[in-house]
């Protein structure tokens, strides 16, 4: 009898402890991992679009081929004063993004430091796109051709709820 009771006061305690550390285990495995916190520049031409891969590892708990958000410049909108033109306003330049998800979701914005209500920085599930730059800065003469521009744009997750 006595033995029994001894079993029982050492195999029971260990049973229930093996138990629990199976299930924290388990329930450990299906939470998602907090996301990596990343900033990158990208550098695009018009036409050009880039993968936006920190975003693939930090959304899906760093598995391996995990799809990228792709994200595209559509256009550059250079209404600027040509050089060598004379005009009633002085223009802006703006630059028309396009962003895919791999969800097959899709969404579009426009950044710039000088159109009117633009704005510079914009918040797009979860990625924060800052305009960073773009050349070449000065505005082309009045009979040239667009130049191709490249713009720079910094994306971050840091400000992402």
């Amino acid at each position: 009898m006595k033995t029994t009771i001894l079993r029982q006061l050492i195999v029971l305690p260990l049973l229930v402890a093996l138990m629990a550390t199976l299930y924290a285990c388990g329930s450990a495995n299906g939470r998602a991992a907090a996301p990596a916190h990343f900033t990158t520049t990208y550098t695009l031409r018009q036409g050009a679009s880039v993968d936006i891969t920190p975003a693939a590892v930090a959304g899906s708990n760093a598995s391996i081929g995990a799809a990228a958000p792709v994200l595209r410049l559509d256009r550059v909108n250079d209404s600027r004063c040509r050089a060598g033109a004379v005009c009633v306003w002085a223009g802006y330049i703006s630059f028309s993004f396009a962003l895919s998800h791999p969800d097959g979701t899709s969404s579009n914005f426009v950044l710039s430091e000088s159109m009117p209500n633009g704005t510079a920085t914009v918040t797009q599930h979860g990625l924060t796109f800052t305009l960073a730059g773009f050349e070449p800065q000065q505005v082309p003469a009045k009979n040239e051709a667009p130049p191709d521009y490249r713009v720079s744009l910094k994306v971050s997750n840091i400000n992402s709820p």
